[in-house]
């Protein structure tokens, strides 16, 4: 069984990941690692020009989150991850069915795996093979109240972050793009949690369908 797992960041995809790797045993890779996977064969093809494109929130990347939301919109910034997305499609595809044909469970986790993404791996490997979710929030306040407790080492929001105004601009994205999440989720008809409030019970529950 493929478990998939998606949403923006910091919805506690990373968190759901570990917590069913350690209870069941079931090993879990990022799709981040993925995309840097893919991106090392794809930019050796690619023009510069067709890599901004392909990986648009890589190139309006900058030192700090101050910098890059002062020349961004949240709006925009969500839609760059979206659109950057679909460029690991296949490497995740090509994953799952290695795995698959191996007999092996796995978990994947990360933004790049979508509603449309589920959709399409379980129509052309079968809905037996797979069990998706996906994990949002919407609350701008709670967001930017939570992520400044955060103990994630390396937190990439507080260690790139000074300006208060920045803070709310991320959960602004956050909660656009978890929008755009449970849109699609309803539209495939995939299940989606809201990790807003009781984010411990929220979790279980995750796990919970997954593993039934």
């Amino acid at each position: 069984m493929i478990y998939l797992i998606g949403g923006p960041a910091k919805c506690g995809k990373t968190t759901l990941s570990k917590q069913m790797s350690k209870k069941y045993g079931i090993p879990w890779v990022s799709s981040d690692t993925l995309q840097v996977v893919a991106w090392k064969y794809v930019e050796k093809y690619a023009s510069s020009e067709e890599m901004k494109k392909l990986y648009p929130h890589n190139a309006v990347r900058a030192k700090t989150n101050d910098e890059m939301y002062s020349k961004n919109t949240p709006q925009q910034i969500a839609k760059n991850y979206i659109k950057q997305a679909q460029a690991t499609y296949d490497a995740i595809d090509m994953f799952c069915i290695c795995e698959i044909a191996d007999g092996n469970d796995y978990i994947v986790e990360g933004y790049h795996v979508t509603p449309q993404l589920a959709e399409r791996l379980m129509k052309k490997y079968g809905k037996e093979n797979f069990k998706a979710v996906f994990l949002v929030k919407h609350d701008v306040e709670k967001f930017v109240h939570d992520v400044k407790k955060s103990s994630t080492p390396n937190d990439w929001i507080l260690k790139k972050t000074k300006k208060e105004e920045t803070f709310y601009k991320i959960a602004e994205m956050i909660s656009y793009y978890g929008q755009w999440f449970s849109t699609e989720a309803q539209k495939y008809n995939l299940p989606l949690m809201n990790m807003d409030m009781n984010f411990t019970k929220q979790l279980q529950k995750a796990m919970k369908f997954l593993r039934e």
